[in-house]
């Protein structure tokens, strides 16, 4: 993990922080730290995902929206990017000529680990998370082919882990039909 040699910012300052690089950073305790651009496998599991959110939004005509690599504030000098995201369409359309920094909180979050996003993914995002109130968390682990979805009792997340030909639970979503390997097999080419 990487952070830039800049001064702290504040979370209003972040807002419109451009460096001219075009490279993505999160807001960690007033500092900036560089994401690494994801992989292939990466994006393609984000986009069946997406997808798959997509259809059931429109099959049950619900006022949602997704969106990939947004931010989320999670403090109050803090901002994570999301890799898919699940709001409304009201959280949206407050946003609509501003950064898309969501304060808060979205339905659903997904996360796809990569290596060097480990730690990030399964500690400290899922703390903050939890302390911003995300009802539920997906992270999605090609590196363990599992899939783990937390859903937030009591100010806690409880985890349930999915592997193999398991279908994905999802109390956003509680008709989606889709099953561990079919979110991997999308990874693939």
């Amino acid at each position: 993990m990487v952070t830039t040699p800049v001064k702290k910012l504040t979370f209003e300052e972040y807002l419109i922080y451009d460096d001219g690089s075009g490279f993505h950073y999160e807001l960690v305790d007033g500092r900036l730290e560089l994401m690494n651009p994801p992989t292939i496998q990466h994006f393609l599991i984000v986009a069946f995902l997406d997808t798959a959110f997509i259809a059931e939004i429109q099959r049950l005509s619900l006022p949602w929206l997704t969106f990939r690599e947004t931010g989320t504030r999670t403090g109050k000098n803090k901002s994570r990017l999301t890799d898919l995201s699940v709001v409304t369409q009201e959280q949206a359309r407050e946003l609509i000529h501003a950064s898309a920094v969501f304060e808060l909180p979205p339905l659903l979050i997904v996360e796809v680990v990569s290596p060097d996003s480990i730690k990030r993914d399964y500690r400290y995002k899922r703390s903050e998370y939890a302390a911003v109130e995300i009802p539920e968390y997906w992270i999605v682990d090609p590196l363990k082919e599992k899939i783990s979805v937390l859903w937030l009792e009591e100010g806690f997340y409880e985890e349930t882990v999915f592997t193999g030909n398991q279908q994905v639970i999802s109390r956003t979503f509680p008709e989606l039909a889709i099953t561990v390997d079919q979110v991997f097999s999308a990874g693939n080419l």
